[in-house]
């Protein structure tokens, strides 16, 4: 990598803050789909399965696990957020994970004992928001960049 093309100590990359931007979201996220009227029928939030009934945003079908999911997505994309193709590989990965939930998401019963995330038909369609977009991200935000790169862009590396 060129001078001109490495940044600067204590400066995030545009993938990195794509990374640090969704990774903040999927916490957000995780952390709301456990608070009483932010998710509706809260008190039938059952740990996993279809039979959960706690709706985030009163849209997207949740339970414990799929908060805990996203919770784990959260800290996962801030993690990746350090160095470049962490957060290439955090994009480009979790939006084929997205991409692959949605294909699921699909092909299962919702009523069925497959559906233990659980998923409705709000979800399926954010995750297919949810992987192309991600994967477009990865992809745009390191054209021309070397995907090899493990510097990190954060102050402690200076």
């Amino acid at each position: 990598m060129t001078t001109a093309n490495k940044p600067r100590a204590g400066t995030l990359t545009n993938v990195q803050k794509a990374a640090l931007a969704v990774g903040v979201v999927f916490l957000l996220v995780g952390v709301l789909g456990f608070i009483p009227g932010i998710t509706s029928q809260y008190n039938q939030l059952s740990f996993a399965g279809h039979e959960s009934e706690g709706m985030l945003l009163g849209l997207f079908q949740v339970s414990v696990l799929h908060n805990i999911v996203h919770l784990i997505f959260g800290v996962a994309g801030i993690a990746s957020a350090r160095i470049i193709s962490g957060a290439r590989s955090y994009l480009l990965y979790g939006g084929i994970i997205y991409l692959v939930l949605w294909i699921y998401g699909l092909v299962i019963d919702q009523n069925s004992a497959g559906n233990f995330v659980p998923l409705n038909g709000a979800d399926n369609w954010l995750h297919l928001f949810l992987g192309v977009g991600m994967i477009a991200l990865a992809l745009l935000l390191t054209r021309g960049r070397s995907h090899n790169t493990t510097e990190a862009s954060t102050a402690s590396r200076s």
